[in-house]
């Protein structure tokens, strides 16, 4: 009897303590969206949707490849999670599936952006604070070094305090001020960088009723090989889909 009860209050402190931390543990559904009508990352793309194949069998997701917006309706999003812009590039939505991916984000849904996903929709002003900012050039790829801003984040507490990684580098502008930095890079590692100091390269924000994440990296295909890299797309889901809660 003793050990009954012993074992019922060990359940009991077990489910306070991930209470904390994160909600009903619920399938998740992600709609990977990867519609261009600017620069074609092919390899990108074709790497970036092999990863998330892997994330999905290996966490049991549900997930959807959309190369349109066809999706983007609210019927369909009403079934979504999180939705991935996956190397997207200037005009994807019209003004119908604006409206639907708003309403989306405003009822608590979550977004992730990878690489070119700053090098899109410059002429809607909401979806420029939702993703965090805009592209604004680049240099060559080369490889950099990566400052990690927030060692003790969920998003980022894998990462060393500064790693090295060959990538695009993105310039940005119109940040929002909002956005919450968990990595940088460090212009003095690299040739071409034009945003000085603050150069973040990661980030993520709550915005207008939903969750944020956004990461420079990903134009070279083998940055979706990268534990580090894959790790922190991971986690970018469990915080994006409200699942971790801290």
């Amino acid at each position: 009897m003793v050990k009954i009860i012993l074992l019922l209050f060990f359940n009991f402190l077990i489910n306070i303590t991930s209470d904390n931390f994160y909600k009903k543990n619920d399938k998740i559904s992600l709609l990977v969206f990867y519609e261009t009508q600017g620069f074609v990352h092919e390899e990108a793309i074709r790497e970036g949707k092999i990863m998330m194949s892997k994330i999905g069998n290996q966490k049991n997701y549900n997930i959807i490849f959309a190369d349109n917006s066809d999706l983007f309706d609210g019927t369909y999003l009403d079934k979504v999670d999180v939705i991935i812009f996956l190397c997207t590039t200037l005009d994807v939505l019209d003004e119908k599936e604006e409206k639907a991916m708003k309403k989306f984000i405003r009822n608590g849904g979550g977004f992730i952006g990878i690489h070119s996903a700053t090098d899109t929709e410059y002429e809607w002003e909401w979806y420029g604070k939702l993703v965090g900012a805009y592209f604004m050039n680049h240099p060559d790829i080369q490889k950099a070094t990566i400052i990690t801003e927030k060692e003790s984040h969920f998003l980022t507490d894998h990462l060393k305090d500064s790693w090295s990684i060959k990538d695009e580098w993105y310039n940005f502008k119109d940040f929002n001020p909002d956005i919450n930095v968990l990595l940088s890079l460090d212009e003095t590692s690299y040739e071409g960088g034009e945003n000085g100091d603050y150069h973040p390269i990661s980030w993520y924000h709550e915005f207008d009723g939903g969750r944020s994440f956004y990461t420079g990296l990903g134009h070279v295909g083998e940055t979706y090989n990268d534990p580090r890299f894959v790790k922190m797309i991971n986690k970018a889901i469990l915080y994006t889909s409200g699942l971790v809660t801290k």
